[in-house]
């Protein structure tokens, strides 16, 4: 029975260089797996510490920050291994792990916002909130930033400001659209229908 492994394996043909390279990964599955997820982990909890502004690269640094991230634990993802195959099982892990916390968040609220953050008022009727502003490290300048690009001249046209959990801005107008108006007006039109209908039932 020895004879015949050794003969078999004689016979086998060798896997050459670039097939062995290409195929078989540098670390074992198990440290491929492991290792995505803890990296997987220190990202959401720095990002969560970090803060939603960011998320909302409100300026070139958080920029830089946020491209610079996957450089930096590049390495701590794959560890000694640039095969094909080790690369798809940690792409695999990380589609998988997210899969499951967003799952996880979605059926239950609460743990969702300890994990993503929940939103945050930024102006409530008119008036910037500063302790909010300071707990997310955003200045009144980046703000009124943030509301130009909406499509607002200042933050004096600004009723209400949200900034959500993703890093993006929510911007609610003092004066109402075109739109609002004209629903605003159509469902007036039709209140005072309605009483004069009951006025003319009544008589």
């Amino acid at each position: 029975m020895h004879y015949a492994l050794s003969f078999n394996s004689h016979l086998r043909p060798p896997m050459s260089p670039f097939w062995h390279d290409l195929l078989i990964p540098g670390v074992s599955i198990a440290e491929k797996i492991i290792r995505p997820i803890l990296v997987y982990i220190f990202l959401v909890t720095g990002l969560r510490l970090a803060g939603k502004r960011e998320l909302a690269q409100l300026n070139p640094f958080d920029l830089i920050v946020l491209l610079t991230l996957s450089n930096a634990v590049q390495n701590a993802i794959i560890g000694d291994d640039n095969s094909v195959l080790g690369g798809i099982i940690g792409a695999t892990t990380l589609l998988v792990v997210n899969y499951f916390v967003v799952l996880i968040a979605y059926r239950n609220r609460r743990l969702g916002e300890v994990i993503e953050g929940g939103p945050d008022v930024l102006i409530h009727k008119g008036q910037v909130i500063a302790d909010r502003l300071r707990a997310e490290t955003i200045t009144v300048e980046e703000l009124e930033a943030a509301a130009r690009k909406q499509g607002f001249a200042s933050l004096k046209e600004v009723d209400q400001a949200i900034l959500y959990p993703g890093g993006t801005f929510c911007f609610i107008g003092k004066v109402p659209t075109a739109e609002a108006a004209h629903h605003h007006q159509i469902m007036r039109e039709l209140h005072l229908m309605k009483q004069e209908l009951a006025a003319l039932k009544a008589r």
